[in-house]
């Protein structure tokens, strides 16, 4: 007669530890597998045969053998289940990191005659570079990259202000429009205004967009809006000038002080642009107290009167077909008008903030002085 699958007699340590994992419900060691091999092997030693001890745990009584001679063959480390590794990574962390190096340095540093890297050429350059080589099929290339934040993005300029006295005037800017506000003035030429099509955005039926006429002559020319911004009033204004030069100038900054014509100083901020820098430009500002701020060297985006374009632009330029400069004018009057009634709607207002954060965001700058150094 065969003698009945039953387990070898427990030690005292093995009997309290089996006892203790049974009772715990297998919360301490976060394994139902280890909890159900201490049941069987518990049920066992306290006389259960085979098929009741399969019933208790809901599986075969082959697996109920199984786990008994496993026990009796290595003890409690029979317990702990032994999770397969499944299949071996064929991508490495070295290989991941190699990737991301590959692909974020210029093609012709790694001896290739491309300006950027397609998906293909840098699989292929991975394939057979010198050294360690990395064969990776294009989908998962493309999935590590986003993974590891790659992407394929559009080149941008960068210019840095080489005006040594960039941060002073920066800083004054920033006290100006802090502290004298209300004596604070921004001006700058809007343009060129040209008389053609420009593409935009409109409601229109699915598929059917709205259509513009193409533009083959112009014969109009240009013109150019000199814009004033009154920083305390919230109010714009301007004319529209043939051209640039320092005689429209004059005229503009004349205009700002005619607001406030009572003989103290005012302050106008604008950028560097030679008429604004002509001799008899300074002369007039100097007898009739206008300073003029001037922004840093290639840092215009510190005009104040810039937030105001990026509307402008989006309103009346954007998806326009004006016949002539005339109505180009009228059009832009109205709006100006209907913004100085509206300066606090809030489209105008989010309009404007997306612009200075945009701007700001591409210069990586703020107001006032540098970061400071942690």
């Amino acid at each position: 007669m065969t003698k009945p699958v039953r387990v070898r007699r427990l030690n005292d340590a093995e009997g309290r530890q089996l006892q203790q994992i049974v009772r715990r419900g297998g919360k301490s060691d976060r394994s139902i597998v280890k909890w159900r091999r201490a049941m069987v092997v518990l049920a066992s030693a306290g006389g259960n045969d085979v098929a009741t001890i399969a019933r208790l745990v809901q599986t075969s009584p082959d697996r109920v053998r199984e786990m008994i001679h496993r026990f009796n063959d290595l003890g409690m480390r029979s317990l702990d289940p032994q999770w397969a590794g499944g299949r071996p990574r064929l991508i490495t962390t070295t290989d991941r990191k190699l990737i991301v190096e590959t692909a974020t340095t210029r093609p012709t540093k790694l001896g290739c005659p491309f300006s950027h890297w397609s998906i293909r050429k840098l699989a292929d350059h991975l394939a057979t570079r010198k050294g360690r080589q990395v064969r990776i099929g294009r989908e998962r290339l493309r999935q590590i990259l986003i993974a590891e934040g790659i992407t394929f993005q559009r080149t941008k300029t960068w210019k840095e202000s080489p005006d040594p006295l960039k941060e002073q005037k920066l800083a004054r800017i920033e006290y100006l429009l802090e502290h004298q506000r209300d004596r604070t003035f921004a001006f700058d030429e809007f343009g060129p205004l040209t008389i053609r099509p420009v593409a935009g955005a409109a409601w229109a039926p699915r598929g059917r967009p709205v259509r513009l006429r193409a533009n083959y002559h112009k014969p109009h020319g240009s013109r150019q809006l000199y814009a004033c911004y009154s920083i305390g009033d919230d109010h714009l204004w301007g004319e529209i000038e043939p051209q640039k030069g320092s005689a429209a100038t004059l005229r503009a900054i004349q205009s700002i002080r005619a607001r406030l014509d009572d003989g103290r100083p005012i302050h106008v901020i604008l950028d560097n642009l030679n008429h604004h820098k002509n001799r008899d430009v300074r002369a007039w500002c100097d007898a009739n107290s206008v300073e003029l701020v001037f922004t840093p060297t290639y840092a215009s985006w510190a005009n104040p009167i810039e937030a105001h374009f990026g509307p402008l632009r989006q309103f009346v330029i954007a998806n326009s077909d004006h016949a002539d400069h005339a109505t180009l004018a009228d059009a832009i009057t109205n709006y100006l008008d209907w913004r100085n009634t509206h300066t606090r709607d809030p489209r105008i207002l989010d309009a404007e903030r997306r612009h200075r954060a945009r701007t700001r965001s591409e210069h990586q700058r703020r107001w006032g002085h540098p970061r400071r150094a942690a």
